[in-house]
């Protein structure tokens, strides 16, 4: 299944919270976008620090299969049920935190799983990225938006950008009032399918 065609009634949102914090900036930035959604639109909530996965070991290549935890099991299922994936992380030197970066090793593990066809049942789907960060130039956060968008590009799904806040004591992105007012509409704007650079240059799709 993709998403090139899904009704809006028929959207689902995963947020992946990735700060090593309890209810730090990011999360707060994403439940004030998270807020604006239709209410018919479900919406789960994953934290990775309650419950972290367990460093990914790339087996692809080796003879035998990995355990796959309960734990993984379920974030495969959430990944795999949502139309649209959120990846909530404080910019932690100028990329995703550990704890994101970690599920989305899993999913390099994901890709070669049989039968599951992890990369065709994401084309299609929509990644989305929220963060905040201490710096007020927010072309820091260029790295973690160049992961996301160039991780959206290979599994041929759509990139609806990143959410931009500033702060760092808890709470204090609240007082951001730009990135508070780009909530509101965050999740209205349009997801373009994500490419590379090179495929912008040449147009290639």
């Amino acid at each position: 299944m993709t998403t090139d065609n899904i009704d809006a009634t028929d959207r689902s949102f995963l947020f992946v919270l990735g700060s090593s914090r309890p209810e730090g900036n990011s999360e707060t930035l994403a439940r004030a976008a998270a807020e604006q959604l239709p209410a018919g639109i479900p919406q789960r909530w994953v934290d990775l620090a309650k419950d972290p996965l367990p460093d990914f070991q790339d087996g692809r290549h080796e003879d035998g299969t990995w355990p796959v935890s309960e734990q993984e099991e379920e974030l495969r299922r959430l990944t795999l049920e949502a139309t649209d994936i959120v990846i909530v992380s404080p910019l932690y030197w100028y990329t995703v935190s550990a704890n994101t970066k970690r599920y989305l090793d899993y999913w390099s593990g994901w890709l070669g799983v049989p039968g599951l066809d992890f990369k065709k049942r994401m084309a299609g789907r929509t990644l989305w990225g929220v963060t905040v960060m201490s710096e007020e130039d927010e072309v820091r956060a260029d790295g973690l938006i160049t992961a996301l968008n160039h991780s959206a590009a290979y599994l041929g799904m759509r990139f609806g950008g990143v959410l931009l806040g500033n702060g760092s004591r808890p709470g204090q992105v609240r007082g951001d009032e730009r990135a508070i007012t780009r909530a509101k509409t965050f999740f209205e704007r349009e997801a373009p399918l994500a490419r590379f650079p090179a495929q912008e240059e040449t147009g290639e799709r």
